[in-house]
């Protein structure tokens, strides 16, 4: 019988239902140490990706570790701050911020404001001069490199939309040091996601260097280096290197004492420590294919069909008496793109519980309510302990908000 720590999957889906999600606590504090602990006695700060899985509930986790925050929106810093997250910990990246967003983020303290482009970085200097204030700034630089990934999470490449190219960095860093609202505190860059070599980390962080020593030579003062995150996790056959080996390799680089080093891991965080619970509704044999048509659908793991990802689907049931077969695991939304795993060998029978492992991240933070479908339950197991964190949504919670025409 497979389980999350102590806890019997099987009891899981007999409380909350399926689908669900079902997190690890053990897990994601055990990863989040793993990164923290390796940089030893390095200035640093370990900012989780929000992105990769907002639930209050893991973020509560680990602001209560100490972590810091990488957000996108001030959507994720409202729930960064309701989780007992500290502003000050926080880095706010993301290439289209609103005005709002610019504002709030200052009023409330954030630790630093990515900018991603000349225009951004004067309306965060007219922002910041309207509210009496100078805005904390690192510019995050395109450094141009092949993070070897799947082009859509690929940002660190001439033709991605993320950051300013590395060429006009250090022009527009003069250009940022002459802003009287404008107080430069470091160099970033983010180059993908789901990253599982070292050596395009070496090659951005090398070339961040170089701008770096270029702008303390010109008396711009930087006080951090953000080398982003995205270091990848092992869905099938991926062997990426450890947060150890990750971090030993950029402080080798990173050869300036005084600069404070700040990661940006999230999937690697979260990932492996969640799984999709799903429940075998029919089993369909045509002369061509088989089909295990499942409760889960692409709504509630978008994965598969957006990214071409695989991620292993193994019965919760190890023992089974039913013949193995070769089956395409699809769920009941009305696209032939539905599907959570294709040509999968599986023993199972109707009814079956199946587990979809590495839903950790990028799982149900991306999943909708297509076909009126209500999203899940999250629940986080601690020991022999669950815990409901998010309740599954009721139909009415579907058009809440939503009115009749008078």
């Amino acid at each position: 019988m497979l389980c999350a720590e102590a806890v019997p999957l099987i009891d899981v889906e007999k409380r909350f239902g399926s689908p669900c999600y079902v997190y690890s606590r053990a897990a994601i504090e055990d990863q989040w140490h793993f990164y923290d602990r390796a940089f030893g006695s390095k200035s640093h700060l370990v900012c989780y990706s929000v992105k990769a899985n907002g639930n209050l509930a893991i973020l509560n986790l680990l602001a209560r570790l100490g972590s810091g925050f990488d957000i996108v929106s001030v959507g994720e810093l409202q729930r960064v701050i309701t989780a007992g997250g500290d502003p000050s910990r926080v880095v706010f990246s993301g290439v289209g911020k609103r005005p709002d967003e610019i504002k709030i983020a200052l009023d409330t303290g954030v630790k630093c404001l990515n900018v991603e482009s000349r225009s951004e970085l004067q309306l965060v200097n007219t922002i910041a001069q309207q509210a009496g204030k100078k805005a904390p700034v690192s510019i995050r630089i395109n450094p141009d490199v092949d993070a070897k990934t799947h082009p859509h999470i690929s940002t660190g490449l001439k033709e991605s939309k993320f950051g300013i190219d590395y060429d006009d960095a250090e022009r527009i860093y003069m250009e940022a040091a002459d802003l009287a609202n404008i107080e430069i505190v470091g160099v970033d860059c983010h180059i993908g996601s789901q990253i599982v070599q070292l050596k395009p980390y070496q090659d951005a962080v090398r070339r961040i260097m170089q701008l770096v020593h270029k702008l303390i030579d010109r008396g711009i003062t930087i006080r951090h280096v953000d080398i982003g995150g995205g270091l990848g996790i092992s869905y099938q056959s991926e062997q990426p290197p450890s947060p150890a080996e990750f971090v030993k390799s950029i402080c080798s680089i990173v050869d300036d004492s005084s600069l404070e080093i700040i990661i940006e891991p999230g999937r690697s965080i979260v990932g492996n420590a969640g799984l999709l619970l799903a429940k075998v509704l029919y089993l369909k044999k045509n002369p061509d294919k088989n089909f295990a048509i499942i409760d889960a659908a692409m709504n509630d793991l978008i994965r598969p069909v957006l990214y071409d990802a695989w991620q292993e689907i193994i019965p919760v049931q190890q023992e089974s008496k039913a013949e193995a077969g070769n089956y395409d695991v699809v769920g009941p939304v009305c696209e032939s793109g539905d599907f959570l795993g294709l040509n999968r060998r599986l023993s199972i029978d109707e009814g079956d519980l199946l587990a979809i492992l590495g839903a950790g991240a990028y799982a149900f933070c991306m999943s909708s309510n297509y076909n009126a479908r209500p999203r899940v339950a999250e629940v986080l197991v601690e020991n022999t302990e669950i815990h409901e964190i998010r309740r599954r949504e009721s139909i009415e919670d579907l058009y809440r908000g939503e009115s009749l025409l008078p």
